[in-house]
């Protein structure tokens, strides 16, 4: 990289692989990408050559689509070589939704940290027909509109089985600090935080990738929530650490592979933005919270953009994680409304 580079974000390839295709990134390395059925419409995944067969690392979920794809990939880019091993980046759906298939079809060795392990296998089995109480009971503690409330109560919620192979027992856990052999190189393995718990991360010793799954992401935030399963989180406050400390390692000529959008360059500058759109988010809030809000009224001032109905869970979750943080830092104080919500304010006012 040129010194006229550094410090700026920069895009290798302007265009994703098309459906059923793949790029070559680096010696042994493939783009693959796959559709999502979802705002975010696609993830991307990253097969490495192990001579005889391939290592996948994150997989896309399980649909009729999906597997056409994957048989596609398999005879095509993948030059009819099997797949011996799955690594996950982290346990949301769009990268373990097929981890169980390559497992049944080739006997693929499934590689994670524990807790995305744990969180996977318990999330496929845990099948829900209709919200649960603590679902209940969380929405109105955010003040989700009436409206809103009213339709996701009448539906069946979202199941991770419904675009999820189940997952086999047995896996091999992948640690902080280890050395990892895949694709002809060595990786550091470094975890994150905030988006999902232990999100796993590669960092090559023999060139200039970095698998980053979610964590690390350009041109978009990913999602920091809280959820009925722990509703006093704050994951807020581990994804601040996660960006304080991967920083440390980010050299400007890393090309980082994301599970969205496109590999990219410039990695010191995007660490600092992914860092400081939160700090921007929690300043926001600070003003926003001289009068009591709900979580639900601060999208206007988190966000600085219209949500609708296919955003609004994800909006939810996020306000509520912010929240949590100012008020797990003293800095805001809360109370119940009437209706159940939590009335948020800053102390000082």
């Amino acid at each position: 990289m040129m010194d006229g580079d550094a410090g700026m974000i920069r895009y290798p390839w302007d265009t994703p692989p098309e459906p059923g295709e793949a790029i070559t990134v680096a010696p042994g390395v493939l783009w693959l990408r796959l559709p999502l059925p979802m705002v975010l419409d696609h993830v991307n995944v990253y097969a490495l050559d192990e001579g005889e067969s391939w290592t996948i690392v994150d997989t896309g979920i399980h649909s009729k689509r999906s597997v056409g794809l994957w048989e596609t990939l398999l005879a095509g880019p993948l030059a009819g070589k099997p797949v011996s091993r799955v690594i996950l980046t982290h346990h949301h759906p769009d990268h373990i939704g097929m981890a169980g298939w390559f497992m049944d079809r080739f006997g693929a060795e499934l590689w994670a940290t524990r807790t995305s392990w744990l969180l996977s296998r318990m999330l496929i089995l845990d099948v829900e027909d209709e919200p649960t109480p603590q679902a209940l009971a969380f929405w109105r503690s955010a003040g989700m509109t009436p409206d809103v409330f009213e339709a996701r109560r009448a539906e069946r919620p979202y199941n991770f089985a419904d675009i999820c192979v189940p997952l086999p027992v047995g896996y091999t856990r992948v640690q902080e600090g280890e050395v990892l052999y895949a694709g002809g190189r060595d990786w550091d393995v470094r975890l994150g935080g905030g988006h999902a718990p232990d999100h796993l991360t590669l960092w090559s010793r023999d060139d200039n990738l970095v698998i980053a799954g979610d964590q690390i992401l350009p041109s978009i935030s990913p999602n920091i929530g809280v959820y009925p399963t722990e509703p006093e989180a704050d994951p807020l406050a581990d994804w601040l650490a996660a960006c304080a400390r991967l920083a440390e390692f980010a050299r400007d000529d890393h090309l980082v592979l994301g599970g969205h959008k496109l590999p990219f360059t410039g990695l010191p500058m995007r660490m600092r933005q992914l860092s400081e759109n939160h700090h921007g988010a929690l300043a926001r809030l600070r003003a926003h919270l001289s009068t009591p809000r709900t979580a639900a009224e601060c999208f206007p001032q988190l966000f600085k953009r219209k949500i609708d109905h296919g955003t609004y869970g994800l909006a939810l979750v996020e306000a509520v994680a912010h929240l949590n943080h100012m008020h797990q830092a003293g800095e805001v104080r809360r109370w119940r409304r009437d209706d159940g919500a939590w009335l948020w304010q800053l102390c000082d006012s």
